[in-house]
C-alpha cells in the first residue's frame, strides 16, 4: 500500500455532487492543461515533488525531518520508478506552458477500512505556489475523477495529516469523508493523518 500526505492547492467552492466548481472559478479553470507524465520525467517529477512538498510543510515540521522524508520519497530513480508503474499515473497540470502543480493516482491494496474492492488511491494532489488560489486544484480534481473512472474504479481515498484542516475542508467539498486513521512518518516524527474516502458513480453516459 502506497501511504502519501496530500496537501491542497486552496479551498474552491464546490456544487453538492462536487464534480463541477462554481461559476465564478469556471473560466480559470478552464485555462489549464492536464497531461500524463511520460518516461524521462523522474527528474522533473523529482524536483516538482521536492519543491511543493517543502513549500507545504516544511514550516511545521523540524528540517532534518523534512530532509529526510525529501531525500526517501522524491529521488529521481524512485520518480523514474513510479512512472513506470502501470498501476499509477501521473497528471500534470499546466498554464501556458507553466506547470501549475500535479496529482499521483495508484490502484493498490486499500486500508481495511476503504468500503470498496476497486478503489484507488489520490497519493498527491499539489499546487506550485504561484498558482495556489488560481484554479489549479479543482482542474486537477476533475482530471484526477475522470481517469479514476477510467480505471473503473468505484472511488477516491487519500490521506491527510490532521492538522492540515484547509486541506480537509477542501477534500469534504470535492465529497471525500473520513472513514479512518494511519500514522505518517515524516523523519522521526510520527505524525497522524486521516484517512478521506469518495465513492464515485458511474460516468455519465
Amino acid at each position: 500500500m502506497g501511504i502519501s500526505r496530500l496537501s491542497v492547492p486552496h479551498a474552491a467552492r464546490c456544487n453538492k455532487e462536487a464534480d463541477t466548481m462554481d461559476s465564478s472559478k469556471a473560466q480559470i479553470t478552464s485555462k489549464f492543461h492536464i497531461r500524463r507524465g511520460v518516461p524521462g520525467e523522474g527528474r522533473f517529477l523529482s524536483a516538482l515533488g521536492r519543491k511543493t512538498f517543502f513549500d507545504s510543510f516544511a514550516a511545521d515540521n523540524r528540517p532534518e525531518d523534512m530532509a529526510a522524508y525529501l531525500d526517501a520519497s522524491f529521488g529521481p530513480e524512485k520518480q523514474a520508478l513510479e512512472l513506470a508503474d502501470p498501476m499509477s499515473v501521473f497528471l500534470i497540470a499546466e498554464n501556458e506552458g507553466e506547470t501549475a502543480g500535479y496529482a499521483r493516482l495508484l490502484q493498490s491494496p486499500a486500508p481495511p477500512c476503504i468500503p470498496s474492492e476497486v478503489p484507488i488511491q489520490l497519493v498527491r494532489f499539489y499546487a506550485c505556489e504561484r498558482w495556489i488560489g488560481r484554479g489549479a486544484g479543482p482542474a486537477l480534481m476533475r482530471a484526477c475523477i475522470a481517469e479514476s473512472r477510467k480505471r473503473h474504479c468505484n472511488g477516491i481515498w487519500l490521506s491527510a495529516w490532521d492538522k492540515n484542516s484547509r486541506a480537509i475542508r477542501f477534500y469534504q467539498k470535492w465529497g471525500f469523508f473520513q472513514v479512518g486513521t494511519q500514522p505518517f512518518q515524516v523523519g522521526n516524527d510520527r505524525q497522524n493523518d486521516l484517512i478521506l474516502w469518495r465513492p464515485l458513480q458511474a460516468a455519465p453516459q
